[in-house]
């Protein structure tokens, strides 16, 4: 008598403590990814700001540049409202640099966020440094001459009575060389390049 062995064929499946694992797996991915895109939006806004409070600070610099008169040592400070959709604040100190006629200026800029907030306790967005010095001045009314005429050469001096003229030329010889030469005269004799001319009745 034989024996028949029947197989049963069991149907394969994932049970429930692999598929609670795979769902933590994934929750944790998607927190990870969720951060990193919450992370460079607020990179990319704060750099918005610091990039706005830089220009606030920079118009306020050009400003103090402008200005004829040197700007006093000490501290002042000022807003700025409505400016890229805000309010700002700049504090603006002013040193002696130790050099005459240089003062170096420092200018702090932040966002106001509200009125009730106190200002100490928010924090400085940007700060520019700069420098400003006494060279500039008022226009005196003297405009330059850019008509393009050229400027007049110089004159040679001329011999006094009983004294001796000179006079210098420059030219420009065959090879395309300069070339200069003097002649020098003076009352009762003359000398060249090539030798001297003895008086009449020499020996």
């Amino acid at each position: 008598m034989s024996r028949t062995a029947i197989t049963t064929r069991v149907a394969a499946g994932f049970t429930l403590i692999e598929v609670l694992v795979a769902l933590v797996l994934v929750a944790f991915g998607m927190g990870a990814v969720l951060a990193s895109l919450s992370s460079a939006a607020n990179s990319t806004a704060a750099l918005r700001e610091k990039t706005l409070a830089d220009w606030v600070g920079l118009n306020q610099l050009a400003t103090v540049r402008l200005n004829l008169q040197l700007p006093a040592i000490g501290s002042s400070e000022g807003d700025v409202d409505d400016y890229a959709g805000g309010r700002w604040h700049w504090q603006q100190e002013v040193e002696d640099q130790g050099i005459p006629g240089i003062k170096r200026i420092t200018v702090r800029v932040r966002r106001i966020v509200q009125e009730t907030t106190a200002s100490s306790q928010q924090s400085w967005l940007a700060t520019i440094v700069g420098f400003r010095g006494d060279a500039l001045a008022s226009a005196n009314g003297e405009l330059p001459d850019w008509s393009g005429t050229p400027f007049g050469g110089g004159t040679g001096t001329a011999g006094t009575a009983g004294g001796t003229g000179s006079s210098a030329q420059l030219g420009i010889g065959n090879n395309g060389t300069s070339q200069s030469g003097s002649t020098s005269t003076s009352t009762g004799d003359s000398s060249t390049s090539g030798g001297s001319a003895a008086p009449p009745g020499g020996g």
